[in-house]
């Protein structure tokens, strides 16, 4: 697979990453199998955070006996002190196993308070310094939801890569962010290539990221055979025809902007909603039989949010500024009648 530049830390990286959310869900097997077929594509750069649960184990347990040379592992901590940051990167080196972090990333940096808070005297950003002269992390970047943010944190010099959601729905980044990136040298990642699981066409998103030679992108793979399909068409031709492009404009116009991304920052949720899942209920409807979502895991989740006891307290951590609360009665009551649709099928089983 091509490799690339990623910006100032001169590390030659795949164009297609590896992104550890997913397989918090896997068995540990799973888990490990998935990070190991991804490796056998060549595929070198694997993306986690100290937030995802057991996500860090696993790759570690997946990386064991490979040179290390050979692997470019980035983290993140959601720390905003110098005592977090210090907790969370001896855990991230404890968990994968490892004398040193490659990319070590400050999460999720989308608002003035988060960013002050890094860049304070004696915070984080100079104890990441600290652990880059000690040899525990090579360089230092930043992941972020909102442009302007991502756009002052670039310009500051202080980061070596730039993390943001970047799909061909969301595309903002590509008319200033991105060439600010590439002036200040500084490496780009793109997150939610499918746009946190609401496209679907495997083949137009990732065509998409083929027209920008210098960016790496990171979908999450949960399965074996995602990864088989992303490669297909990232080894495939990277001009889009005419179809392609009227595909994308249709899909775009169509979605708009207000849908979930599934980065479960409005998390926790005080009535123990898994609000991502229960937002994201039409794209479940699309890829899953009718009956597997009127028992099981998926009815559980969207009939606990009849528990919600309206506080508003995810909507102020959505970086997407979205009407949560609005949206889980709309898909509640969307549920309702998906359930009379089906309802022969639930008297069947």
């Amino acid at each position: 697979m091509d490799k690339i530049r990623l910006g100032r830390t001169n590390l030659m990286v795949t164009r297609l990453g590896f992104g550890g959310i997913p397989i918090q869900r896997d068995t540990e097997e799973e888990a490990i199998a998935v990070v190991k077929r991804c490796l056998e594509h060549g595929i070198n750069y694997l993306d986690t955070a100290n937030g995802y649960t057991n996500s860090e184990e696993r790759i570690g347990k997946a990386i064991q006996g490979r040179p290390r040379k050979d692997i470019v592992l980035a983290t993140k901590t959601q720390a905003r002190d110098r005592e977090g940051v210090e907790k969370h990167l001896k855990l991230s080196l404890k968990h994968m196993q490892v004398d040193y972090i490659d990319v070590y990333q400050f999460h999720n940096i989308s608002d003035k308070k988060g960013m002050d808070a890094i860049l304070a005297p004696g915070g984080p950003l100079d104890t990441a310094r600290d652990a880059q002269k000690a040899g525990l992390i090579r360089h230092i970047g930043i992941t972020s939801h909102n442009w302007d943010v991502a756009k002052q944190l670039v310009a500051t010099d202080h980061f070596s890569t730039i993390m943001v959601p970047f799909n061909f729905v969301t595309r903002e980044p590509a008319d200033d962010l991105l060439p600010l990136a590439r002036k200040h040298d500084v490496g780009f990642i793109a997150m939610k290539p499918l746009n946190g699981g609401a496209l679907d066409n495997i083949n137009i998103a990732f065509k998409f990221f083929l027209q920008f030679p210098d960016v790496i992108t990171i979908p999450g793979i949960e399965k074996p055979h995602e990864i088989d399909e992303i490669i297909k068409v990232i080894n495939g031709p990277a001009e889009l025809t005419r179809a392609e492009r009227e595909e994308m404009e249709r899909i775009r116009s169509t979605m708009g902007n207000r849908f979930c991304r599934r980065c479960d920052y409005c998390q926790p949720c005080n009535a123990g909603i898994p609000i991502s899942v229960v937002m994201s209920s039409f794209t479940f409807e699309r890829r899953l039989p009718p009956e597997s979502l009127l028992t099981g895991w998926f009815h559980d989740a969207i009939t606990k949010a009849k528990d919600c006891i309206e506080c508003g307290e995810c909507e102020t951590r959505c970086p997407y500024h979205l009407p949560i609360r609005d949206m889980i009665q709309e898909q509640l009551q969307w549920y309702r009648e998906f359930c009379k649709k089906y309802s022969h099928l639930a008297k069947q089983s």
